[in-house]
């Protein structure tokens, strides 16, 4: 999803700058009507990042560092003092130093009276889900419990990354290795062999006389086609950053045999631990439902969300209205339905999410298992067929000059 950076008044005539994630910049100003508020301007961040005076930041915070400030400034809070003062002290000596800029100039605001989840907002780099859960601690004046909630969340959606990370690291180190040694032998060996090999006017057998056919014939093929697959990913990378782009991939991404299914499971695992994390700090469910989509990883799950609240707003029943997006899977449809008909919606969505974490796990593991030794053995045979073929003229020339001998 794309952010644009907007010019708002409130009911009060405060004018005030924020950013809003949205698939385009009408929804995002619909979006902040919808809120009571009066638009001035809507601008794409990207347009506005020129006129930031030089000023560089990052683009989002998260990670071990972003981990660590929650836990003590959740600290802090539960030791009493006050949110300003807990900021002045994390402003000096928080333990990631690239972070202090950024958390004096939330104290400056919050000591100009912004509120502290404003604050955090209008620097526009802290997590939409952080933001919000932030706002529900300060409305229903329970910070330390909101913040306790989002420790956790953090926790638990950090480690499903790593796992996942942790996973696909050795398979794609062995594809890319495998790449290496293949283009080193059809570019450079297997030509080197066939220009010996018709230097000395060896006859060669139908394996190397296949073997070189193919290098020397194919080969520049081959490198067009190598060409051609990288200019396509980048191709592809650039028009996922579009509206459009982002939905038709996201769209072939779920018609992937295999990966397709891992693909959404993983995708509905965090949207429901999104999900439960801001009911259980306290956000209403349309405004947690907004969230959610904006912190989604996956335009075309956004949209079915944002689609999902309008309909909640209406007074359409939570369950009814994520079975009508189409990719919610029918037992987390069944366990939503549960959870809100016994009103514990919460608790139902951290099981779904759980579940689904699960899932994708064994199923990721299962088949990495499987690639794994069918990429090393397709590999042997590749190589052991190469350096037969190349070797074999040279032991029948042996063979041959020993007989006459």
């Amino acid at each position: 999803m794309a952010e644009f950076v907007c010019k708002v008044a409130d009911a009060s005539g405060k004018v005030f700058q924020q950013v809003e994630a949205a698939q385009s910049e009408a929804e995002a100003r619909q979006r902040l009507a919808d809120r009571g508020l009066f638009v001035y301007s809507v601008r794409s961040r990207l347009a506005v990042l020129p006129q930031l005076g030089g000023r560089l930041r990052e683009a989002s915070v998260g990670g071990t560092d972003f981990l660590i400030l929650n836990q003590q400034f959740n600290t802090l809070i539960k030791a009493g003092l006050p949110i300003l003062k807990a900021l002045d002290l994390l402003s000096e000596s928080a333990a990631a130093p690239r972070l202090r800029p950024l958390l004096q100039d939330v104290r400056q605001r919050v000591r100009e009276g912004a509120l502290l989840s404003e604050a955090m907002e209008d620097t526009g780099v802290f997590p939409k889900v952080y933001t919000t859960s932030i706002l529900a601690g300060e409305k229903s004046g329970n910070l330390p419990s909101v913040l306790d909630y989002y420790i956790a969340y953090q926790r638990v959606t950090s480690g499903v990354k790593k796992r996942l990370v942790a996973a696909l690291v050795y398979p794609v180190i062995l594809v890319t290795v495998a790449s290496i040694i293949l283009s080193y032998l059809v570019t450079y060996v297997i030509p080197r062999f066939a220009q010996l090999y018709n230097e000395l006017r060896v006859p060669l057998p139908w394996m190397t006389q296949f073997l070189v056919t193919m290098t020397l014939q194919l080969r520049w093929y081959l490198v067009g086609a190598a060409l051609a697959l990288v200019v396509g990913v980048v191709f592809a990378f650039i028009w996922s950053r579009t509206e459009r782009g982002a939905l038709v991939l996201d769209r072939l991404k779920l018609r992937l045999p295999v990966a397709g299914d891992l693909w959404i499971k993983f995708q509905i695992s965090r949207f429901a631990r999104t999900l439960a994390t801001l009911l259980a700090g306290g956000t209403p469910l349309v405004a947690a439902l907004a969230t959610s989509a904006d912190a989604a990883g996956s335009p075309y799950i956004a949209r079915g969300v944002l689609e999902a609240a309008k309909k909640v707003r209406e007074g359409q029943s939570l369950h009814t209205s994520l079975n009508e997006t189409g990719f919610i899977p029918d037992l987390a449809m069944e366990m939503i339905e549960v959870g809100e008909a016994s009103g514990a919606l919460a608790p139902m969505l951290t099981s779904v999410a759980e579940f689904y974490e699960e899932d994708v796990n064994l199923r990721l593991s299962a088949l990495i298992n499987l690639v794994e030794p069918l990429v090393l053995v397709s590999m042997a045979i590749v190589v052991a067929f190469i350096l037969i073929s190349l070797y074999l003229p040279i032991f029948s020339f042996s063979l041959s000059g020993s007989v006459g001998r």
